[in-house]
């Protein structure tokens, strides 16, 4: 079911590790962002967005992850847009003829694997890179690219709505996930984007992460702070003061304790590598 957030923006939720896909409304048609995950969560989807009378003009994929490259036939074929690093990442990816394989493995244990569609799985359009601004007739929405998580993430502003589209961060549920695989910097990456996403922070009056609630204009810059703090205290090797592990997490998300523990080790020994703190 599509909620809305602030004028002409649309949440639908799904179950599985409360993904969001948002929905902007422009002059032809609407703007689908990040749809997900499951075949019969994009269906309802699709039923909510016909039932309206609106018919999807423009996608866009935040960042190459395979729970961001999803789409229905039912959507229809408009342009799908990414950023240059994000298409080139999942252009990569599908240069491998088992990469859906590989998902469908990686989703093994998780009750979802033979509920993902995966026919139309990362058919991106890249658009120029240093691209500032969606290309489509409706709201501006400014792209805020950065290197947090991913290569070529962006979070996503709507300047007249007051929403900030983040992506990957600023969860209430989910702690900051660094690329530790391909970036040699992934705490400074991941504190460099934070600034970016605090310049906005005064003009967004709602929040939207990829995964859990929405957040109000006081929880803003609230979110920044606590990553920022997580993210800190991960580089510094001591344990985070964050409600999202240990025994303060919410029931059902003790998991991402293990997320935590597992960054906390690879940057220990990315630290003793290097023979200095990263």
């Amino acid at each position: 079911m599509l909620n809305q957030v602030a004028e002409g923006v649309l949440v639908h939720q799904s179950e599985f590790v409360l993904s969001n896909a948002v929905v902007v409304h422009g002059r032809a048609g609407v703007l689908l962002i990040d749809p997900g995950v499951q075949d019969h969560e994009l269906a309802c989807l699709a039923d909510d967005l016909s039932a309206s009378g609106r018919t999807v003009v423009a996608g866009f994929s935040t960042h190459p992850h395979w729970d961001h490259l999803l789409w229905d036939a039912r959507f229809g074929g408009a342009p799908r847009y990414a950023t240059a690093g994000c298409a080139a990442t999942v252009e990569v990816e599908l240069a491998d003829p088992d990469a859906k394989s590989h998902i469908i493995d990686h989703l093994d244990g998780t009750g979802i694997a033979d509920k993902v569609p995966l026919d139309l799985y990362g058919l991106v359009t890249a658009l120029p890179a240093g691209a500032t601004r969606i290309p489509w007739d409706g709201p501006e929405v400014r792209i805020i690219e950065h290197r947090a998580h991913a290569p070529g993430h962006a979070a996503l502003f709507l300047e007249e709505r007051g929403v900030l589209v983040a992506g990957d961060m600023l969860s209430d549920v989910l702690v900051p996930m660094l690329d530790l695989n391909g970036t040699d910097d992934p705490v400074g990456d991941y504190l460099a984007a934070l600034r970016l996403l605090e310049t906005v922070a005064g003009h967004a009056q709602v929040v939207v992460p990829g995964h859990g609630s929405v957040g109000r204009a006081d929880q803003v810059r609230a979110r920044i702070e606590r990553d920022r703090a997580y993210v800190l205290a991960l580089r510094a090797g001591s344990g985070p003061d964050d409600p999202r592990i240990g025994a303060s997490a919410e029931p059902g998300w003790e998991w991402v304790s293990d997320v935590h523990d597992g960054q906390a080790e690879r940057l220990a020994r990315k630290a003793e590598r290097d023979g200095t703190p990263d």
